[in-house]
């Protein structure tokens, strides 16, 4: 094997060696990523590379007074250039990662929890025209649907055949004239028009129209054939086609929709947030933010801090500030309804997370947050509770929204005390999206 089929046995090796999906989620250092890269630890695989010996002896060229023995060293390696000698060199770093993109991520994510979650198409960005499946009726002559018009006109002609000898045989009944026949022709089903049957009796002799004293005695010695034998032996000489029975093709029109979401992520920045309960909101939020981008053909997030009050912050702000303050968490629910403003429901796919520690000040969970979260139309509304050491007395938030939304299909609580509830966690908020 050459130098290059070395390479990239090294690239299968490492992708298979790279950690765990879920583990990364959980424990991995995310700090390492980008937006749209996603930098994957793997087990290192050295490449096999030639080295000196660097103990200190002497040998062939080095200006020694005797011939070296059989066996000895031959000399020691000489300094590379921009190397220092004894030192290894730096290449290698770009090994230690498995680079994806989020769209890779997204499928490697639902293909392990099982999720199938089919982005909505919003924004129309182009029409084009499909195939010609749709019928008019007007358009140019090239566009007539002839099979149409024909199957229309035969089913007419079938409708309208009738045997007209059998008909004809009726009125030389004596005493059966036009209108007599024309009701017995009605009693038997067939669809003789009263026009015919005058037409047909005027071309009668006089001697001709006595030529049966009942309809019994005609019925008895003349057959009625039924139409589909009669067709078949004499075949249909014409069809009776008519303006109201064409149609034209025109090609369908095919809307090109743009898939574009927008996603809100609030965060609880007050006192009781610290430095672990932080950490799994960091956990949470990350992968959700790479899975959409990956799912969707144009992502925006918005990051909303908030105490008692909110302001919308940058990304590493979100992920970065300390915490201090009380809690009001409606007061981040009211900046969110603000933004989205911009992103019209008709056009944008929406998604509202938030996260902290449940806990929140008097009755604004249920006479605030829960009446706006029911007004703000979006895809999906997820609360994450963030509780390192379970649940604390006044931590009830998260427990009254699941309680009054219950098994609403566009609404997901989730609980995380740890790492370990990360993947659990993001499982409950992805696959709670009712895609109908």
């Amino acid at each position: 094997m050459g130098l290059r089929d070395d390479l990239e046995r090294f690239r299968e090796v490492g992708e298979q060696r790279r950690q765990d999906l879920s583990e990364f989620i959980q424990y991995g250092d995310l700090g390492q990523s980008l937006p749209h890269e996603i930098r994957i630890p793997i087990k290192i695989v050295d490449l096999p590379t030639f080295e000196y010996d660097q103990r200190d002896q002497g040998g062939v060229g080095q200006g020694g007074d005797g011939a070296p023995d059989v066996g000895d060293p031959v000399g020691q390696p000489q300094p590379g250039d921009g190397d220092e000698p004894g030192e290894p060199g730096e290449e290698g770093g770009e090994h230690e990662y498995y680079e994806m993109d989020p769209e890779e991520f997204a499928q490697e994510l639902d293909d392990e929890l099982g999720l199938e979650l089919e982005p909505k198409g919003k924004r129309v960005i182009e029409q084009k025209e499909g195939d010609y499946t749709d019928i008019t009726r007007t358009g140019p002559a090239s566009t007539l649907d002839f099979d149409r018009l024909f199957k229309a006109g035969l089913k007419r002609k079938l409708a309208m055949e009738f045997d007209e000898e059998y008909v004809e045989a009726a009125l030389k009944v004596d005493g059966m004239g036009p209108q007599s026949v024309f009701e017995w022709a009605r009693s038997e089903n067939i669809p003789v028009s009263r026009s015919w049957i005058e037409d047909a009796y005027e071309h009668l002799t006089a001697e001709e129209r006595t030529t049966y004293q009942t309809i019994a005695e005609m019925e008895a010695d003349v057959d009625r054939t039924p139409t589909a034998a009669r067709i078949r032996e004499e075949g249909i000489k014409d069809i009776p086609f008519r303006r109201e029975d064409e149609r034209y093709r025109y090609p369908e029109t095919i809307e090109e929709k743009e898939r574009n979401v927008v996603v809100v992520n609030i965060r609880d920045v007050s006192g009781s947030m610290r430095e672990k309960k932080r950490e799994l909101v960091e956990r949470t939020f990350t992968p959700l933010d790479w899975y959409l981008t990956g799912k969707y053909d144009n992502a925006e997030f918005i990051y909303i801090a908030h105490d008692a009050d909110a302001w919308q912050v940058s990304r590493d702000e979100f992920f970065g500030i300390r915490s201090g303050g009380g809690t009001r968490i409606s007061s981040a629910y009211q900046l969110a309804a603000e933004l989205l403003e911009e992103y019209p429901w008709s056009d944008w796919n929406r998604y509202v997370f938030a996260a902290g520690d449940s806990e929140n000040s008097s009755n604004d969970t249920s006479e605030r947050v829960i009446p706006m979260m029911e007004e703000i139309d979006a895809n999906l509304h997820a609360y994450v509770e963030t509780q390192p050491s379970g649940n604390a007395i006044n931590a009830t938030h998260a427990e009254e929204v699941e309680r009054h939304f219950g098994e609403h299909g566009s609404t997901a609580v989730a609980y995380v005390t740890g790492p370990g509830d990360i993947v659990d966690a993001i499982y409950t908020i992805l696959s709670t999206e009712d895609n109908e």
